[in-house]
């Protein structure tokens, strides 16, 4: 009794100190000077930069929340000043300014927000007031939203699978439904459906032709955490239905838009809980084999990679982009995007499942698009994988580094993208658990 009550003594004391730890509440950040109505806040933990006008909060005191019922702890209840707003930026700090008559003490934490996107207009009025042209808050790209789905959407792709030629979206929802859709105006219209074996945790979807067929199969990765294996389920329009015809003991996903899209696999988990390099999938003699077409994904997931002028682009686990290109030159972007709702727990490790980079454009000029969350403000929500709201960015390769050239606000959070031979797609997830598909086209 002595020994477990020690534990319990020490388990606590280590999530009270998991809890106050600035990596892991990275949204409270400290008040380490006040000068009248300046505050200078630490920043130094914060894995983005931040910008001016961004506005802040000071937490004046806080309690915990109970219900007086069950007694179970329902975590801190804040009370907030009324918002600053940050008025220079550097490396390790920023600088915020008070509202009048608002009083702030060394020592107190902050909270940031980001800057919200405005509007198209507001964004070209702004561009042209500042000399940044590399990055804008907004994109004139055409865009169509589809109406919401009554699911929430892990992953899509695009391909011809209920007839030759058709024109489907491919969707993968986070209880496991497979649903082949066709669009029309704003809406998309169910065609063919499969759901998933119980026990089955939906990873990613894509689709691919046969070689000399013209309608695709589909590819959807699963993890079954009761083995602790993933493996790829393959599916065929039979029938008027969607009918399993192959189960891949690999990762399977798509690279690439279009009629230029890949199929590869990886061999799960084969050192720790990362993958293989992959290989070509190719269709041999009835059914989809390795080849001996390789890819060094540099030990990431395949939804975090793609191939671009005969390289590699990927997520790193800092959030950065990084551009491997053929010619041996490199280039990376800021610190924005290793948010990865997509996840799963193998043994003790969270494996995530960056969503995927989209590479389009000729050579030497191409566009990558890339998906940026925003974590749900509260103590770990970005740990644990809770996000309200994303963005599509469009980035070229400029001086050595990927430089965002304008964005797409979406609705809701992205779990992947996929990528056609006219648009970047994706599915916002919005806050009552439906989902919109969000075509935006390149040009």
């Amino acid at each position: 009794m002595v020994y477990i009550y020690y534990m319990k003594i020490n388990t606590a004391f280590f999530l009270s100190a998991l809890l106050l730890t600035p990596a892991f509440c990275a949204a409270q950040l400290t008040v380490v000077r006040v000068d009248g109505s300046k505050v200078y806040i630490d920043t130094s933990v914060l894995n983005r930069n931040v910008d001016k006008g961004e506005t802040f909060k000071i937490i004046l005191s806080s309690e915990r929340l109970v219900n007086p019922k069950t007694g179970k702890d329902l975590g801190p209840l804040y009370t907030y000043s009324p918002e600053g707003k940050i008025i220079e930026v550097q490396p390790m700090y920023a600088v915020g300014e008070m509202p009048a008559g608002v009083k702030a003490s060394v020592g107190q934490e902050a909270v940031l927000q980001p800057l919200a996107s405005p509007s198209v207009a507001s964004a070209t009025q702004e561009a042209a007031k500042t000399n940044d042209k590399t990055v804008k808050n907004t994109s004139a790209r055409k865009t169509v939203v589809y109406e919401p789905i009554e699911q929430e959407i892990v992953s899509l792709s695009v391909a011809a699978v209920s007839a030759p030629e058709a024109d489907n979206i491919i969707t993968l929802s986070r209880k496991g439904q497979i649903t082949v859709w066709t669009p029309s105006g704003d809406k998309l219209t169910s065609n063919l459906s499969f759901q998933l074996p119980s026990g089955k945790t939906p990873l990613s979807v894509s689709a691919y032709p046969l070689r000399g067929q013209k309608t695709a199969e589909i590819f959807t990765a699963v993890y079954d955490p009761s083995r602790e294996k993933i493996s790829t389920i393959v599916l065929a329009a039979r029938n008027g239905q969607l009918e399993q015809t192959q189960m891949l003991p690999y990762f399977v996903k798509e690279l690439g838009c279009g009629a230029d899209k890949t199929l590869w696999a990886q061999k799960p988990f084969a050192a720790g809980h990362r993958p293989a390099s992959a290989r070509r999938l190719t269709y041999e003699n009835g059914e989809f084999v390795l080849s001996k077409n390789t890819l060094n994904t540099g030990r990431n997931w395949l939804t975090g990679v793609n191939v671009t002028d005969g390289g590699l682009v990927s997520t790193a686990q800092n959030g950065v982009i990084r551009a491997e290109l053929a010619n041996g030159k490199k280039a990376e972007s800021k610190s924005l995007f290793a948010a990865a709702p997509n996840r799963v727990k193998y043994k003790q490790e969270i494996v995530k499942f960056y969503p995927s980079v989209q590479v389009f454009g000729p050579s030497g000029r191409q566009v990558y698009a890339a998906a940026e969350n925003t974590a749900k403000h509260g103590l770990l929500s970005d740990t644990f994988g809770q996000y309200q709201s994303g963005k599509i960015h469009f980035m070229t390769v400029e001086k050595g580094r990927l430089n965002i050239q304008d964005s797409v606000e979406l609705d809701g959070f992205v779990y992947d993208t996929a990528c056609s031979a006219r648009a970047v797609l994706t599915a916002a997830v919005l806050p009552d658990g439906t989902s919109s598909v969000v075509e935006i086209f390149k040009e």
